[in-house]
Parts: structure tokens; C-alpha cells; sequence
């Protein structure tokens, strides 16, 4: 699973793309290493993984992680192949969701492609671009279908209402995620595309220092625009965090956040926020050998979080003790957890919470 960050040039992406690949800076237990220039693989900045180490003291420690991918800057006509459009396109459809930066700042010495700063207008041009390719992949699908549903087929007719009613949201400039669609439908014949203006997206508005806290009029004027989204809004400001990244020193950085009234680095909250977007949450492993987080998507049963340690967990799944994070951390160990009783035992239907502690028994 993998998030991509977007926008015009020139509105910070790769800065903070850079910003994100320094994260380790902000703490030796969440290393960063990449696997091609433009995909980082982040660990995510968990506090209960810390408190979890105090109190097992394993051998070593090994934080989930989320991909993010930094991809090409957008310009307006991308959908017809202008600039880098059809490799921009191209990247971000293989993405899990959008992390979408605008520039929230006024700086003579940074120039706009468009000559003025105006944020709504920004996100327009790259929503127009994105709904114009996804409403190619309609119009492909629906030539198609529409030769299916005059035989009279039953599943075509209901697959070309749907298409028509996305066609109609595309052409009107309303991204697919917020066209309504019953969720049967949208897992017949909406997923199955895989389209671009489908996929969670994730506004991060790029301020200046002064504005890290409380935001700007700019920051207003996007949150207003994209209340009917259903989508997340982060204030960052991006070149202040990539300064801070390059600090050594860790008490040095503390007191950089706490002059700008923030408790910890931006990029935490972002990295977080970006592992929600993929609706991923983590479960822990602890033990003398490892404590360790696993990424699972949301609503995961036991049987399938076992899988993701290994395939052999989840074919022959028994059952999964379990400990909820709370009870672990305020009896401070394993043992003194199940002497109080609060050691469940679950079968397959269980659904795992975040941040349960697990422990799995399988025969193979």
C-alpha cells in the first residue's frame, strides 16, 4: 500500500518528499531507507511502540512502515500528454491514495507556474486533469457495456446505470469518490477501474513559519472548498520541517518545534495521517526476542492479521490470545496481565483492534 504526493511545480512536494525521507532525524527508532529515488519507504511514528520496548527490553525493535512515492509535478493539459502527464497518470494510478500539497504561502522569491498564489484554483487544475483521464476510462468501459446491456443483460444494464451516473459526476467536475454509489456497486463496478479520482486524498496546505500553528486565510479558503469531500486538511509548513530535519542534534529540534508551538514534526502527524488514508492500522508483537509492529487494514480478522507474519499462521489459525494496549502498559507485563485476567482468548471471527498485543497458535 503506497501514498503519492501531488501538485502543481513549485509547491513544495519534493521538499517534503525530502522532509519525509529525513524522518529519522527525529528519532533513532524510525530509520528511513528508499528503494528507488522516488519511493520512500517511512516508518511510522508510534509512541506506544517506545513504552511497549521500555517494558519488554527485547533485542530489537521494528516500527510498521508506509511507501510514499514522489510523482512528477502536474500541469494543466497532462491529460492530453502535456509535461510529464501521461507518466504523472501513469504513477499515481499505481498509488493507494493521494496525498495532495497546496501552496498555502506568499513568496516573491519562489515563482508560481501560474504567476499568483491561489490554492483553490491549483487544486482545480489538478482535479480537472484527473477526472478528464478518468473520464476516458468511463467512456472505454461504457462502449463496452452498452453493446452487453441491448441484449438484455441484466448485470450490463446495471453496470451501465452506474457508469452513466459517474459520467455524469465527471463531466460536472465531481471527482468519482464523491459520486453516490451503493457500496455493492462500488465494489462490482467502480473498483474494478481503479480510478485516479476514486482514491482517498489527503490536503496538506504548505504555510510559512508563522502560520505552522494556526494556519492562513489560504488554509480557510481549502478547508471551505473541500468540506463536502470528506477528506483531511494538514496545515505544514514544509521548508521549516525540512530545516529541522537537517538539525543533529535532538535537543536542538525539540526546542525548533517548541519555538514554533508545535509538539512534535509535522511530517509525524502527516506520516500517521497517511497510514489512516490507507485505512492501515498496527497490532503489536512483543517478546525477549522482538517487539514489533504489524500493518493490517482496518476490520482485519485474527486469522488474517496472523497471515501477514506468516502465510502457515493463517491456514492453520487455532486461536489468538490477546491483550489490549492499555491493560499491557498499566501491568507491565505478560504475566502480571494474566494474572488479572485480562488475557482474552479469540477465534477467527475476532476482529482485531488497533494496537491489540497478540500472540497466535497454529498447527500446520
Amino acid at each position: 500500500m503506497k501514498a503519492g504526493i501531488v501538485g502543481l511545480p513549485n509547491v513544495g512536494k519534493s521538499t517534503l518528499f525530502n522532509c519525509l525521507s529525513n524522518a529519522k532525524a527525529q528519532s533513532a527508532n524510525f530509520p528511513f531507507c528508499t528503494i528507488e529515488p522516488n519511493i520512500g519507504v517511512v516508518n511510522v511514528p508510534d509512541p506506544r511502540l517506545k513504552k511497549l520496548e521500555e517494558l519488554v527490553n527485547p533485542e530489537r525493535v521494528i516500527p510498521a512502515t508506509v511507501e510514499i512515492v514522489d510523482i512528477a509535478g502536474l500541469v494543466k493539459g497532462a491529460s492530453k500528454g502535456e509535461g510529464l502527464g501521461n507518466q504523472f497518470l501513469g504513477n499515481i494510478r499505481e498509488t493507494d491514495a493521494i496525498i495532495h500539497v497546496l501552496r498555502c504561502f506568499d513568496n516573491d522569491n519562489v515563482v508560481h507556474v501560474d504567476g499568483s498564489v491561489d490554492p483553490i484554483r491549483d487544486k482545480e487544475t489538478i482535479d480537472i486533469e484527473l477526472q478528464l483521464k478518468d473520464l476516458e476510462t468511463v467512456d472505454k468501459k461504457l462502449e463496452k457495456v452498452k453493446r452487453a446491456a441491448k441484449t438484455g443483460n441484466k448485470e450490463a444494464i446495471k453496470e451501465q446505470e452506474v457508469l452513466l451516473k459517474l459520467k455524469e459526476g465527471l463531466e460536472s467536475g465531481v471527482s468519482v469518490r464523491a459520486v453516490e454509489v451503493s457500496e455493492d456497486d462500488h465494489e462490482a463496478f467502480v473498483k474494478p477501474l481503479q480510478f485516479i479520482t476514486d482514491k482517498p486524498v489527503l490536503y496538506v496546505c504548505n504555510v510559512d513559519e508563522g502560520s505552522a500553528v494556526s494556519g492562513n486565510d489560504y488554509v480557510e479558503q481549502v478547508k471551505a472548498n473541500v468540506a463536502n469531500e470528506n477528506a483531511e486538511v494538514i496545515v505544514l509548513a514544509v521548508g521549516t520541517e525540512a530545516d529541522i530535519t537537517e538539525l543533529e542534534d535532538y535537543e536542538e529540534r525539540q526546542m525548533f518545534l517548541q519555538d514554533m508551538g508545535l509538539e512534535e514534526p509535522g511530517s509525524s502527524v502527516l506520516i500517521r495521517a497517511a497510514y489512516k488514508l490507507l485505512n492501515q492500522q498496527t497490532y503489536f508483537t512483543a517478546g525477549v526476542k522482538e517487539v514489533r509492529a504489524w500493518t493490517i487494514n482496518i476490520g482485519s480478522t485474527a486469522p488474517q492479521a496472523a497471515g501477514v507474519i506468516h502465510t502457515d499462521f493463517e491456514k492453520g489459525f487455532i486461536r489468538a490470545e490477546v491483550i489490549k494496549y492499555d491493560d499491557y502498559i498499566e501491568y507491565g507485563s505478560e504475566a502480571k496481565v494474566k494474572e488479572a485476567g485480562k488475557l482474552s482468548v479469540e477465534g477467527k471471527a475476532y476482529v482485531v483492534s488497533d494496537g491489540d498485543v497478540m500472540h497466535f497458535l497454529f498447527n500446520v
